[in-house]
This record gives C-alpha cells, sequence and structure tokens, in this order.
C-alpha cells in the first residue's frame, strides 16, 4: 500500500510536468500538445474584414488603417470608401498634433487624476491611454500604457455608423473637438465632443464623458437625420489590438490575452486570436444584454451596453496580425429631421474585481480565475478583507495563509499523524523489504500484515492533503491575476510582489523549506524513488525563482505553516529523526 501511496503522488507529480508544458508550448503561441482547446467546424464570424477602399496613410495613424465593420443586416455589402467631403471638417483646436498620412486627422491629449488619454479627431478615435497610478512594469519613472499606437503596438478604441449602401460618418471621419483637456481641481467630470461633417444626410456627434478617479467612460452617439430621406444608421463600438502578449510575461506561468464576450445565455466566453486567424472563433453572436472586452494580464479594455438594447457581437482578422472585437447594435428608422442618442461605457483600465462588479453583470469575469472562479473569489474577497485591516498586501498574504492552515489545521493533523506512523515503522518496513525482495508476493502480504498490525493506512497522509488542493490552487491564481500586487511592496528588498524577488532571497527559502518538509516525510523504500523525492524540491524551486515574489511568499508561508505542524506531531509521536 505504501507503493500505492507513491504511484499517486508520482501521478499527481507527472499530471503536473504534462499540464506545465502545454502551458509552456501555448505561451510560445503554439498549439497544447496534451490538452488542446476543443474546435468545431470552421466558422466565419458575421463581421467579415472586408477591404474599405479607403487611401490609408503612413504608420502612425493607424486609426485610420482599421477596416469598417459590415452591417449586420442580410445582403448589406462592405462599406463603400468615404467620399472626399469626409476630410472636409472645420479647423480643429490649435492644441493638437498633426498625425501622418493623408486622411489622418489631429490629436490631442486629455487628462484626468487617473488616465491620461489621447484622441484623434479622425473619427474621435481613443489612441492611447495612460493608467497615471500604474507604473510600467520595465520602467518604474513611467505609466503603464494601455490603448497604444506606436511603432510597437497598436491598441485603441473606435466607433462609427454604417449602413447598407450609405457612406455614413465613421472612425476614419474627421471631426471637429471641443472641450477642455484637464480635469479641473474641484470638478468631479470632463466633457470631450466630436461632431462629424453631414454625410448622406446624417451627422454623428459623439461625447466622451470622465469622471474623476474613474476609468469607465461614457460615450453618447446622437445620431442626427439632417437628409431627405428616412435613414436607417447602425452604431458599431469596436477595440483594435495586435495579438502580441504583454511585455515582461513570464515563460514559467501564462495567463490569457484575447478578447472575450459576455452574455447571459452563454455567460463569459474566451477566444483565442489564433481561432479569430483562421475563422473558427466560438461565440455567442446575437445577444440582448452583455459587453465586448479584450483582457490581458491585470488589465482590460470593454464596450458596455446597457441591458435589453439588440447588439451583434463580431470578431475578425483586420491585417496581419491585428484583430477587431465589438459589437453592432442598429439606431432604427430616422425620419428627416429625427434623431437617436445610444449611450455606452468604455472601460479602459485595471481589473480591480470590486470595480468591475458595479459596471455590467459579469464584468468582473474578465479577472480571469479559470475553473476555479467559485473558490478563488471568496478567497479574493477574503484576503482583500484581510488587507483592509493590515494595509500591506504582502502581510495580508501572510494573514490569509495563517487563516487558510488554521481551517484545515485538524486535517492536516490527520494527514501528518498518518505520515508519522509510516514513518515510525519505515525501519521495520525497509528490513523486510530487503529481506524479501525475490518474493513480491510474499513482500506485499508481509506488508499488509505489518500495516493491519500498526493500524496505518498508507493513504491516510493523502486525502485530506488532496482536498486542500484546489483551495491553494485557486488562492494561487488569485494571487496571480490580483493588480493589487503589481508594484505593491512587502518588507525590505521586495518592492514589488507581482515582480520576482531581484536577490532570490524567498526562492532559496522555499526550496529550503520544500527539503526540510521532504526529509520530516516518510522514505520511500525503493531507493531510486527516495532520491527523487530529494531531486523534487530542486525542479520545482527552478520555477519559483522567476515567479512573483507575491506567490513564493504565500508558497513559503505555507510551508513554515506545515513544517511546523508536522515537526510537533512528529515530534509528539516520537519519530523525529527517524
Amino acid at each position: 500500500m505504501n507503493d500505492i501511496r507513491r504511484t499517486i503522488l508520482w501521478v499527481i507529480f507527472g499530471f503536473s510536468m504534462v499540464l506545465l508544458w502545454d502551458q509552456w508550448q501555448v505561451h510560445n503561441g503554439q498549439k497544447a500538445t496534451f490538452f488542446p482547446s476543443p474546435s468545431s467546424a470552421a466558422k466565419r464570424v458575421d463581421a467579415v474584414a472586408q477591404s474599405d477602399g479607403v487611401n490609408q496613410g503612413a504608420s502612425g495613424a493607424a486609426a485610420n488603417n482599421t477596416a469598417i465593420p459590415t452591417p449586420s443586416a442580410q445582403g448589406a455589402g462592405a462599406v463603400p470608401p468615404l467620399p472626399a467631403t469626409a476630410a472636409a471638417a472645420s479647423q480643429p483646436p490649435t492644441d493638437v498634433v498633426k498625425a501622418a498620412g493623408a486622411n489622418a486627422g489631429e490629436r490631442f491629449v486629455v487628462a484626468t487624476n487617473v488616465l491620461r488619454v489621447t484622441f484623434d479627431t479622425a473619427g474621435g478615435s481613443l489612441v492611447k491611454a495612460e493608467m497615471l497610478a500604474h507604473a510600467d512594469m520595465e520602467n518604474k519613472t513611467r505609466s503603464f500604457v494601455l490603448f497604444d499606437d506606436s511603432t510597437d503596438r497598436l491598441y485603441m478604441a473606435q466607433t462609427g455608423l454604417i449602413g447598407a449602401g450609405a457612406q455614413y460618418p465613421n472612425h476614419k471621419t474627421v471631426m471637429v473637438a471641443s472641450g477642455a483637456r484637464v480635469l479641473p481641481d474641484g470638478t468631479d467630470a470632463l466633457d470631450i465632443r466630436f461632431e462629424s461633417p453631414l454625410l448622406d444626410g446624417i451627422r454623428l456627434v459623439k461625447t466622451y464623458t470622465f469622471k474623476r478617479s474613474l476609468y469607465d467612460i461614457d460615450v453618447k452617439h446622437e445620431i442626427i437625420n439632417n437628409g431627405t430621406q428616412v435613414a436607417s444608421p447602425q452604431l458599431y463600438l469596436q477595440l483594435i489590438r495586435d495579438g502580441n502578449k504583454p511585455p515582461g510575461e513570464s515563460a514559467f506561468y501564462s495567463t490569457f490575452t484575447g478578447p472575450a464576450v459576455y452574455t447571459d445565455a452563454k455567460k463569459y466566453e474566451k477566444v483565442e486570436f489564433s481561432d479569430i486567424e483562421k475563422g473558427r472563433a466560438e461565440f455567442e453572436k446575437k445577444a440582448n444584454d452583455g459587453y465586448i472586452a479584450i483582457v490581458q494580464h491585470y488589465f482590460a479594455s470593454a464596450w458596455l451596453l446597457a441591458n435589453g438594447i439588440q447588439r451583434d457581437f463580431f470578431m475578425r482578422k483586420v491585417n496581419a496580425n491585428l484583430y477587431a472585437a465589438g459589437m453592432i447594435t442598429p439606431a432604427g428608422d430616422l425620419a428627416p429631421g429625427q434623431s437617436k442618442t445610444i449611450e455606452a461605457r468604455l472601460y479602459a483600465g485595471p481589473q480591480i474585481e470590486k470595480t468591475l462588479e458595479t459596471l455590467a453583470p459579469g464584468f468582473e469575469l474578465v479577472k480571469d480565475y479559470g475553473w476555479l472562479t467559485i473558490l478563488a473569489k471568496p478567497l479574493y474577497w477574503l484576503l482583500d478583507k484581510v488587507q483592509g485591516y493590515v494595509g500591506n498586501w504582502g502581510w495580508s498574504i501572510v494573514a490569509l495563509v495563517v487563516l487558510l492552515k488554521a481551517a484545515f489545521y485538524w486535517l492536516n493533523a490527520q494527514a501528518y499523524r498518518s505520515m508519522a506512523k509510516m514513518k515510525g515503522i519505515n525501519p521495520r518496513v525497509m528490513e523486510m523489504r530487503e529481506r524479501l525482495k525475490d518474493k513480491p508476493q510474499e513482500m506485499q502480504q508481509e506488508m499488509m500484515r505489518i500495516y493491519k498490525e500498526e493500524k496505518v493506512n498508507p493513504l491516510g497522509g493523502c486525502f485530506p492533503i488532496l482536498i486542500q488542493i484546489p483551495v491553494f490552487i485557486a488562492l494561487y491564481w488569485v494571487l496571480l491575476s490580483s493588480v493589487e500586487m503589481r508594484n505593491a511592496p512587502w518588507i525590505l528588498w521586495i518592492k514589488d510582489l507581482s515582480s520576482p524577488d531581484p536577490y532570490f532571497l524567498l526562492p532559496l527559502l522555499m526550496a529550503a523549506t520544500t527539503m526540510f518538509q521532504t526529509w520530516l516525510n516518510p522514505r520511500p523504500p525503493d531507493p531510486m524513488q527516495a532520491k527523487l523525492m530529494w531531486y523534487m524540491p530542486l525542479i520545482f524551486s527552478v520555477m519559483f525563482f522567476f515567479f512573483p515574489a507575491g506567490l513564493v511568499l504565500y508558497w513559503l508561508t505555507n510551508n513554515i505553516l506545515s513544517i511546523a505542524q508536522q515537526w510537533v506531531i512528529n515530534k509528539q509521536m516520537g519519530v523525529l529523526g527517524k
């Protein structure tokens, strides 16, 4: 039975290695070897990327170089080129920078106390967003940039109108901007207004409302029919992003980067950029609720509409390594002189769970805990409560692990007592195995007799620990996913719990405590297994040298508390040092 216990442990270890290899493959842009994502017959998404024929400017005016969605009405073709009058807007404000490209608009910066964003008057698109409260991981003197339009990255938010056989204002149409550029002290909101020229009788007035200390931006679209015929425009809201992983990601763990759709019917659906590339992205296409988002480690962007508004979701390839995810909603029939206002909300910011929960149903799921969400959410809630009292995320991690170990004290005690009994009879078992090594059947019978005589269950140390594994894996994902760990100091040399220990002291301590735990455990009867049990802590420690300090602190604290409890029990049962 002791061999059975060891076999179970080796199966767990082997399965962990398989999962680690699969994550390594996915992280490097390859298909998982053992557990590939399920795929069905290839389908094109409803909004297939099509060339719109607009003259495209040089790089640096990328907001003008992304395709316009196809109208969702049946039989509607691609949107024809914009007429030349689209660029004939009035003179923009003077405090702007001219973007490159023949059809480029003007660019200017708007700042609040938490955001610094750059707008392009071509479509009133948001082409850059800096998080002022979050430092860049590679250069701590700079703010983290989410939206960006540079030579290295492309990520932006766009909206516009489409219609079958019509040329309505879209994200390529140069608009006139107005409004203050900085949120004044003592003011809670700031409006930026964009007004389009008249195109096919339709004028689009787009107003962004920024709010103090908030990352969600209200975006009001006023659609005015100044023409002589009934018009049926549709509003599209889209996010454009390249398919690259965020810089600074570790090769030893993988987090999701890509689009996600949430609807009440299908809940949270993630889509890999590679599936969009191959035309086989699977997600809910139509709903009257939900949102479209693009997710990456710690941060997310999303377009939100109120429930009850019809929307068609789309994802498409725009260009090489460039993808769009968005939704289209009809404005309805507008008679001459009529107007329609559609309210939307754009989120661009950190994945702060408490904030996300208040913005839209299911929006907190962009902070992805995977299949252990049901356990991870209450663990994050508890960690946040502890931090409210402690005031330091590092000590909060230590305190939370102490609380969990206290909750599982009796389960652990049962496991350690069983292991202590095994350690106590280990010399007797080793002698018996050596004596009967040429008689395997008799050896097994004798081993069963010893276990029965000593009232030892060889699996007694496994099951209590296995029960706790999902809880501690869920806590692992909480710490890996929580943006609060970014640039959060603990003590002395640990200035950022989301970055590896710069001096590798925590990983070295974790390796030492893991090896000490191995010494406390019963030695495997098989000499080869005994040697491998000493190598395993060293193998795992290599990975932890590159893990965030917060994760290593969590494992180290768990190890120290486990050693303390196991030491006391081994001493009580007189097997310490055997």
